[in-house]
């Protein structure tokens, strides 16, 4: 077998419809809960003088802000396609919408002089999404086509290379990050002085400005030894990331590692990125069928006529 013929069938290994059914589900829904969680912050924005205004990506269309009016028109209608996406209703038309108009917003958010990256990723498995047979399974589509609950589990390459895409998008995500730490750093993010540095600064200017900060972080900042192995190690995990495509224990070990990566993050800067802390961001790298047919079985066992449970597809018979 060549090279190209490898590549070709790993990319478009077979996949049951039930996978893109749970990451359809996981992602739409945690971008639905950053829309609704953010709304306060887009109003805010709406409500700013026209100065602040320097648009980025889709929104350098404009030329002048959104009037009031409009832009809340666009954050609701943004989150009602939303709820129809997690739902899988009417996919093929509500998914590209869906993330279409979420591409807008974050676009917009980021249009009032910081712009933020902690929702690139997001974006772009949604967009993803939007171009795949999402509601096969585990939708309203499914259930109005009338679709048999074992079709869930046949596996068809169709449903294969779209997990591949996000989970290699995932991959780069990370791999770029590390590359532009070492080119904009170098040796000195290496031996932890730029670690140490965005730390200690990050944590005075949010002292200073009256904002929450890390006790933890401030803390740490006297024991400069301590930022040299964190260095070399938020180094391993990224530039390490493509190990993650390469087997499904190589993938745990790599998204434990970042999980604990972010959560350091988070303890030292009092930085949250929402989207890999919840986990949703390294779910393509999985079989979720595998965990939502257990989780469907634990609840058929407990309440056997309850709604959730015989919303679960059920596991396909040993013998098929």
């Amino acid at each position: 077998m060549s090279a190209l013929e490898r590549v070709e069938r790993w990319w478009f290994c077979p996949a049951p419809a039930l996978r893109l059914a749970c990451l359809r589900v996981l992602v739409s829904s945690f971008a639905l809960l950053w829309l609704i969680g953010v709304g306060p912050l887009l109003l805010g924005n709406l409500r700013m003088a026209a100065s602040h205004f320097a648009p980025v990506g889709v929104v350098t269309i404009l030329d002048a802000p959104l009037p009031f009016e409009l832009g809340v028109f666009t954050w609701l209608a943004t989150i009602a396609l939303g709820v129809a996406a997690v739902l899988g209703w009417r996919f093929r038309v509500t998914g590209p919408a869906f993330a279409l108009g979420l591409l807008w917003v974050t676009s917009y958010r980021n249009s009032w002089g910081m712009i933020f990256h902690s929702e690139n990723l997001v974006v772009m498995h949604a967009l993803v999404l939007a171009l795949l047979p999402a509601s096969d399974a585990w939708s309203l589509d499914a259930r109005r086509r009338q679709t048999p609950a074992a079709a869930a589990h046949v596996l068809d390459p169709r449903y294969g290379w779209g997990p591949k895409l996000m989970a290699t998008l995932t991959v780069l995500t990370y791999v770029l990050a590390g590359v532009a730490k070492l080119r904009n750093a170098g040796d000195a993010w290496l031996g932890g002085e730029a670690l140490l540095g965005h730390v200690a600064w990050d944590n005075l200017r949010k002292l200073e400005l009256g904002s929450a900060y890390s006790p933890i972080g401030a803390a740490l900042a006297s024991f400069p030894a301590l930022f040299v192995p964190l260095a070399w190690m938020s180094m391993a995990l990224e530039l390490g990331a493509p190990i993650a495509l390469f087997g499904r224990r190589l993938a745990w070990v790599w998204a434990v590692g970042m999980w604990c990566f972010h959560l350091g993050v988070l303890l030292l800067m009092a930085i949250m990125f929402a989207y890999p802390v919840s986990g949703v961001a390294f779910a393509p790298l999985f079989e979720l069928e595998v965990l939502a047919l257990r989780l469907g079985e634990r609840l058929r066992r407990r309440r056997p006529q309850s709604w959730l449970a015989n919303s679960f597809p059920e596991a396909p018979c040993p013998s098929a």
